[in-house]
């Protein structure tokens, strides 16, 4: 068997646009699922009862259900549930998006619920409402806590946005899967995509094992 490893380099540009929409769609998720992430935890802490269920309904459906499942009820069933014309990358963000949001909720939560109750109770005796309070003096401290989850929730969302090229999003993954069918060079595609997942993924994870050491050292 011969290999023709040329046929990479040949498509450097495709594999690059790929990179391209990766990032692109990792990095809008993550930046919205975190406020609203923290959002649907004050919800499930507010207090008042309807709410609470429907936060918690939320993020133990999200949670849950498989993402490759999500990706594919949110392209088939949601635009016949709403009546909206979605493209297929807007279809993608919104399931990675429910299913981050439920993930950083319990992130957010727990980081929460590991401040003293003390802390909050100071902030009220100082006269601040209960919504003051948790934004100025537990959130803060929670946040910090919870940075290495964050970051571990990052790169798990960075390899699962493979998932969106099920519904043809032209992230890294669904070029490497059309060069393979294209170029018949299954062997040498392949194993450049998972070459470049690495090269990509590995710095992020070293990252996030450096933060758990530096806040999990400061606790």
């Amino acid at each position: 068997m011969t290999y023709d490893w040329s046929v990479v380099w040949d498509h450097r540009f495709e594999f690059l646009n790929g990179v391209w929409v990766t990032i692109i769609l990792a990095v809008s998720v993550m930046a919205m699922s975190i406020p609203l992430g923290i959002g649907v935890m004050l919800l499930r802490q507010c207090g008042i009862k309807a709410l609470e269920v429907i936060a918690t309904v939320f993020v133990e459906v999200f949670r849950n259900v498989p993402l490759l499942l999500l990706v594919f009820w949110a392209y088939y069933a949601l635009p016949r549930l709403t009546g909206a014309s979605l493209s297929n990358v807007e279809t993608g963000v919104i399931a990675l998006l429910l299913n981050v949001t439920a993930y950083n909720s319990e992130n957010f939560r727990a980081g929460v619920n590991s401040i003293r109750k003390g802390q909050l109770e100071a902030g009220l005796s100082l006269g601040m409402s209960w919504s003051q309070a948790m934004r100025k003096v537990v959130l803060p401290q929670a946040i910090r806590r919870v940075v290495p989850v964050l970051a571990s929730q990052w790169v798990s969302l960075f390899k699962g946005t493979s998932l969106v090229s099920a519904i043809a999003v032209a992230d890294l993954a669904y070029v490497g899967l059309h060069l393979r069918g294209s170029t018949f060079r299954v062997l040498e595609i392949l194993t450049a995509l998972a070459v470049i997942y690495w090269v990509l993924a590995y710095p992020q994870a070293k990252l996030v094992d450096w933060l758990h050491r530096k806040y999990g050292a400061q606790e």
